[in-house]
């Protein structure tokens, strides 16, 4: 009775946040699926009737959809390549010890602290430039031609600048994980004549694995909207060769003050973006069973 008794005030108790979370999610969610079933542009706002399922057509038959749609899978599975390789090559680094470690694990772990904006700015101007930039100058200095990253590999250097902002998330996930492995397995193994590439690959590659997966399932939530870089950059160009779903929604919905189109597109972007958590995480279920 006791037990009971505790467990019911405890639902009591945290009952308020619950609904008010609840609230916080249902009621947007709610009115973003109301507006996209209307033709709604705040330029025209007496204006306002039911389209029905006139903004999803619209939103799939638009030229920009299929191109956003790519551009979007192509930047998530580029930044997912770099992080968690790189995360792991500098996981592999950070662990062995060195002078200053802990002052060279701050420095790798800085750049997830700076904000997109300024990030994507420091690239666009400081690196990307191809007059004042650090790459033109270094094209210079070899006698090369400097290349415009941003007019010529858009998407790459959209990947390049999102990739540089979490890798250091990747790393000190891979990092924390394998400070977890049993060090007598590894000298175990190295006693018993296993080198640096085999002990890597048996031992602590599959030790890894679950950390592995929840980067992925972490980045790839994030990576679906990624928009301030774009916004910063490219704004999607030149034409769509950088505009992702989220940056498509932006432009339909802001700069065009269609509000229906924009919800309508929102809509879309949520459910892809639920797909993906589904299946990433049946993924993630599937390895903490083995």
């Amino acid at each position: 009775m006791a037990t009971q008794a505790s467990r019911s005030a405890s639902r009591l108790m945290i009952s308020p946040a619950v609904i008010l979370l609840l609230l916080w999610m249902i009621v947007p969610l709610a009115m973003t699926i109301w507006f996209s079933f209307l033709r709604y542009n705040l330029l025209i706002p007496d204006a306002v009737s039911f389209s029905g399922f006139e903004n999803y057509h619209y939103f799939f038959t638009d030229p920009a959809f299929w191109p956003a749609l790519f551009n979007t899978l192509i930047l998530v599975l580029g930044v997912l390549a770099i992080t968690t390789i790189g995360g792991t090559l500098l996981a592999l680094l950070l662990d062995q010890p060195m002078f200053g470690q802990g002052i060279v694990r701050v420095l790798v772990i800085a750049p997830f602290f700076i904000m997109p904006t300024v990030s994507a700015l420091v690239w666009k101007n400081m690196f990307f430039n191809p007059v004042n930039g650090l790459f033109g100058w270094a094209a210079n200095s070899l006698g090369f031609a400097p290349i415009d990253f941003l007019a010529q590999y858009s998407l790459l250097s959209i990947i390049i600048i999102v990739a540089w902002q979490w890798l250091p998330f990747a790393t000190l996930i891979l990092l924390t994980a394998l400070q977890s492995l049993d060090r007598e397995q590894l000298e175990a193994a190295e006693m018993d004549g296993a080198g640096a590439v085999s002990r890597f690959y048996y031992i602590m590659l599959p030790h890894l694995a679950r950390a592995t997966t929840v980067v992925i399932l972490i980045q790839t939530i994030f990576l679906l909207s990624v928009f301030a870089e774009i916004l910063v950059t490219t704004n999607g160009g030149p034409g769509t060769s950088s505009t992702n779903l989220t940056y498509l929604v932006y432009a339909q919905s802001l700069l065009q003050f269609d509000v229906g189109l924009g919800s309508a597109g929102g809509i879309v972007a949520v459910i892809l973006a639920n797909i993906v958590a589904i299946f990433l995480m049946r993924m993630i279920g599937r390895n903490l069973e083995m």
